[in-house]
């Protein structure tokens, strides 16, 4: 049995579906290289709403943790440009006392634990969203929601995204999601404060504007939500929410997944699926993926903390209507699935979509962190299902850690492998490489993707760079 650990504030990620890990920097930040000049992208939106420099690659931006001269431990953006064979030694560093960024780093705060991006303005580089639900306004912790601009040299400058009232306490950028919710073609913006969602319409421009920014809650139902994936689901071309949160029942409180659908005036309530009938849980996990490729997309609920810990997936498939009847429960006790199911192995924690072995089906990463390998307590793990016929099976899923051959580094008590995950085609090759957070060495594994799934052969390891800072 694996040692419980204390749970988390918050889920750290890149949206949509995201890994964000910390990372230490004992001197100054790393200065931004210049990539190659993107002018034929910079005439239309980018192809990637995570190519921040505009060079037809993917970019992995990460949460990290920033021992500078201005706070101890404070919080900022580790920002690593991909390139024909994956991520490359172009590095960023962004935090608020980078030069055009709104706000100042301050002890507490959380800049940069909460992530997304998306081309907001258009102009052929993706721009970077960045949550610090900490942020201080005089003495109250109100949070705030930081629009980084993409350019040919990186990620440069910054719009503070106005915060708009609750009647909760507020926690602005708790969770942060992008997508074309309305359908006009440009980017919107959701994201949580104090238990309610706000919806942000594009077009975003480095000056301040915006569209109609809209609030949704479940009304006269004792609703709270704090987390938000975004997919396509019913298939009409809009992207839609997906809302986890606790739902107050008479005496009791029971966890659920509230689904919005996206449509030409915003988010439409649609129906909600029970996560847990009995218990309330807070910062779960979801993705969203055609894993049967019936040109739907399948909502996934990760819930580790079901079952003293040892975790569980629900899978709600789509429809043209939305997400339907059919839903399926994935485990470590499912037939098929390697290992043992044990008290906090918090399979679930994590979860991200995409199509690893490139062959037009959806896979699903699940992170493990709290499982036990061989006597190692809190090693961690992930596992990937693979897509397919009739949707996600236990048949088609394999193990992934450290002992995976061509993985470097040896397998240590409290690693907590697969704290995160991303899932995304980071050389374009046609299949998604898994990213693989590691906190307790402030690392992560990138594995590439391959036929059959992903593979430890050519894998890489991004390293902390500098002192080993605890996350």
């Amino acid at each position: 049995m694996n040692l419980p650990r204390a749970p988390r504030a918050r889920r750290l990620r890149l949206r949509t579906t995201s890994i964000a890990v910390g990372v230490a920097l004992a001197a100054g930040p790393v200065p931004c290289l210049a990539a190659a000049p993107a002018s034929a992208a910079a005439a239309k939106p980018a192809k990637h709403y995570d190519d921040f420099n505009g060079d037809g690659y993917r970019d992995l931006a990460v949460s990290h943790t920033h021992d500078g001269i201005f706070a101890f431990n404070d919080r900022a953006v580790l920002v690593t440009y991909g390139g024909p064979k994956g991520l490359t030694t172009k590095k960023q560093v962004i935090h608020q006392n980078s030069p055009g960024i709104p706000g100042a780093s301050e002890s507490g705060d959380d800049f940069g634990t909460v992530l997304a991006s998306a081309d907001l303005n258009r102009d052929g580089y993706a721009d970077l969203v960045v949550g610090n639900p900490t942020e201080e306004a005089g003495r109250t912790r109100v949070g705030s929601v930081t629009l980084v601009w993409g350019s040919t040299k990186g990620l440069k400058g910054g719009t503070a995204l106005p915060r708009k009232a609750t009647n909760g306490y507020g926690t602005f950028g708790a969770d942060i999601a992008t997508g074309d919710f309305n359908g006009d073609g440009r980017p919107d913006i959701a994201t949580v404060n104090g238990g309610d969602v706000f919806l942000y319409r594009g077009g975003f421009t480095k000056s301040g504007g915006l569209g109609k920014v809209s609030k949704y809650d479940r009304e006269g139902q004792s609703w709270d939500g704090d987390t938000i994936a975004a997919g396509k689901v019913n298939g009409d071309g809009k992207t839609d929410l997906i809302v986890m949160g606790v739902r107050g029942v008479g005496m009791t409180f029971r966890t659920e997944a509230w689904f919005l659908k996206g449509s030409t005036g915003g988010l439409v309530s649609g129906p909600a699926k029970v996560v847990d009938g009995k218990k309330q849980h807070e910062r779960l996990d979801a993705a969203v993926g055609d894993f049967d490729r019936d040109g739907y997309g399948d909502i996934a609920v990760g819930n580790p903390v079901a079952n003293d810990g040892r975790g569980r997936v629900t899978v709600w498939y789509g429809t043209s209507a939305g997400p339907g009847k059919r839903s399926i429960t994935l485990s470590q006790s499912t037939a098929g699935v390697a290992g043992a199911s044990e008290a906090w192995d918090q399979f679930g924690s994590s979860l991200t979509a995409g199509d690893a072995d490139g062959d037009g089906y959806a896979d699903l990463a699940v992170g493990v962190p709290g499982e036990r390998v061989g006597a190692k307590v809190n090693a961690g793990g992930a596992y990937l299902f693979r897509g397919g016929k009739g949707g996600l099976k236990g048949s088609r899923s394999a193990a992934l850690g450290k002992s995976l051959p061509g993985v470097a580094g040896e397998t240590t008590d409290h690693d907590i492998l697969g704290y995160d995950l991303r899932l995304r085609d980071l050389n374009r090759d046609g299949r998604a490489d898994l990213a693989i957070s590691v906190p307790g060495e402030d690392s992560m594994r990138i594995l590439p993707g391959a036929k059959g799934g992903v593979t430890g052969t050519g894998s890489s390891v991004l390293r902390a760079a500098g002192s080993d800072l605890p996350e």
